[in-house]
């Protein structure tokens, strides 16, 4: 990163100060305050590394963050060598390895800087095989090159180790590593790849490799104007090209995310695989503006849209209809049809039978405006006094009057017929009906997932719950208890469908998640990356 006006030693002089933050609570029934839960801050993360279960990423300066509750809470307590600025972490084999830089950024005016890589058997501070062994310079810049060698970022892609590295101040670079030692090839030379971006990362996908690099301006608070944009290369060492043909060596970028809401200044990509349909990336805002300004991490959805990366938002709050990607039909409690008020329909008097004459009661030629189908020439009888024509549609399209809005189905006129225990469930088509609408909304204390906590589902308006049953099916019970089978993994898939999945897995080995059988029946089952079958999308009611 490259301070504009903040030196290098005043900004962690300041971040080291306030370290001692409260826990902000950041559950709620909206869009969420804050990025993640616990106390995330940190500035220029790393790439999310999970050990056992843990998860950990690391900053600039010794310290980093740790979650040991899926990734959804993250504190302090971490700690590597070296300090410096913008460390990385990749995993290869039984080796964590960590790069980060030293000198360089502008610190005093100077661009000399070099790029260190360390390694560790573990991250677990705890472990009594924790500790970092053989720091060895992989590159450097002397201050006087148009480069500086910080922010350094992995890739390992097909049995090789590259390194990408640079900020604003000249080139960003890339130089392979042996995965071996983490050490610098003999024959390995920096290849000059970007401008005008910093907090580089690679990544590899379908045949590309993309280099996503951080634009705008950083460290200052609520001014800051980072933003991540890439490009795309078929080999490591570019050229990279934009969406729109533009060289990164040009200046060139495609926005892949930026600032949204209360969170600004986005940058610092890492990209997190959970597996071929989840991707997510992790992040820092220089500036969460519910949290007093500070930067924090936060880790999102990551989409793929004609072939570019595109930042997705997690999942918000709130009640919804689920919607089957494979049928369109909706979630819903598998009970009887409840009949509303039809409101109008096809004709001022509907497809009326006898009766159905025109005025006075004078019968009404086949043709004429209205006129039931029929066979050529028929007639239908005359009606009664002012025979008024039938009652098909209760005042349709051409009834005299004012037109109002057709009221939806309260909740008390439906659910008295509701049985009283556990309600099966069943996909229809969408009918604005009380018992195709689910409230979602986050669960405290129960853990999480990777930039997420656990959801309840219910029955909008009542604590009727989806849940799994131990012979491994979904039904919802009466009342929401907090129990694990209750609880909801909400992933957003890198189509931009989702992923509904229960925490606790009814078959202990086989991970399920809600599925759609032909087109009426949910159930569990294995996710199919091939199918829409356990794809949903969740639309406003």
């Amino acid at each position: 990163m490259v301070f504009s006006g903040v030196s290098m030693k005043s900004f962690l002089s300041t971040a080291a100060t306030s370290a001692a933050a409260l826990t902000l609570l950041v559950l709620v029934a909206s869009r969420p305050a804050h990025a993640l839960n616990g106390d995330p801050y940190i500035h220029d993360p790393s790439t999310v590394a999970e050990d056992h279960g843990k998860y950990y990423v690391y900053g600039t300066g010794n310290g980093g963050l740790v979650s040991d509750d899926g990734g959804w809470t993250w504190h302090g307590g971490v700690s590597r060598t070296g300090g410096g600025v913008a460390a990385d972490i990749i995993h290869i084999g039984d080796r964590y390895y960590v790069s980060y830089a030293a000198g360089g950024g502008g610190m005093s005016g100077g661009h000399a800087s070099n790029v260190h890589v360390t390694w560790a058997k573990t991250l677990d501070p705890t472990s009594p095989d924790f500790g970092f062994h053989d720091d060895t310079v992989v590159a450097h810049s002397n201050g006087a090159e148009d480069a500086d060698a910080i922010d350094p970022s992995f890739l390992y892609q097909g049995g090789q180790l590259w390194i990408s590295y640079g900020t604003y101040f000249g080139f960003i670079r890339v130089l392979q590593l042996d995965p071996k030692t983490g050490h610098a090839l003999p024959t390995s030379k920096p290849v000059d790849v970007a401008i005008d971006m910093e907090a580089t990362a690679l990544i590899y996908k379908d045949g590309w490799y993309y280099l996503l690099g951080t634009h705008g301006t950083c460290c200052d608070g609520a001014n800051s104007t980072y933003n991540i944009r890439a490009g795309r290369a078929r080999k490591v060492t570019g050229p990279y090209i934009d969406k729109e043909g533009d060289p990164l060596l040009k200046g060139g970028g495609t926005l892949v995310a930026t600032s949204s809401g209360r969170h600004i200044g986005l940058g610092h990509f890492g990209r997190v695989v959970s597996d071929d349909d989840v991707e997510k990336f992790s992040c820092h805002y220089e500036a969460d503006l519910d949290r007093s300004g500070r930067s924090v991490l936060d880790i999102r959805p990551l989409l793929w849209k004609d072939g570019w990366p595109v930042g997705g938002d997690n999942f918000t709050p709130g009640t919804y209809e689920i919607e089957s990607a494979r049928s369109g039909f909706a979630l819903e409690l598998g009970v009887d049809f409840a009949r509303m008020a039809r409101g109008g329909g096809f004709g001022g008097g509907g497809f009326g039978g006898p009766g159905g004459g025109g005025p006075g009661g004078a019968p009404r030629p086949a043709g004429a405006p209205n006129a039931a189908p029929g066979a050529a020439g028929a007639q239908r009888p005359a009606g009664g006094p002012g025979g008024g024509g039938g009652g098909g549609g209760g005042g349709g399209r051409n009834a005299p009057g004012p037109v109002s809005p057709v009221p939806n189905m309260e909740l008390s006129q439906a659910d008295s017929t509701w049985p009283k225990g556990d309600i099966n469930l069943q996909l229809r088509d969408y009918m604005v009906r009380p018992s195709q609408k689910w409230t979602i909304a986050p669960v405290a204390n129960v853990g999480g997932y990777l930039g997420q906590p656990f959801f309840k589902i219910t029955i909008a308006g009542t604590d009727r719950a989806l849940a799994t049953t131990p012979d491994g099916e979904v039904t919802t019970v009466s009342a929401f208890s907090n129990a694990p089978d209750q609880l909801w993994q909400i992933d957003q898939l890198t189509d931009g469908t989702y992923r509904i999945m229960p925490k606790v897995m009814p078959h202990a080995g086989e991970q399920v998640v809600l599925t759609a059988v032909g087109d009426s029946t949910p159930t569990l089952a294995k996710f199919d990356s091939k199918s829409d079958k356990s794809r949903w999308n969740f639309k406003q009611p």
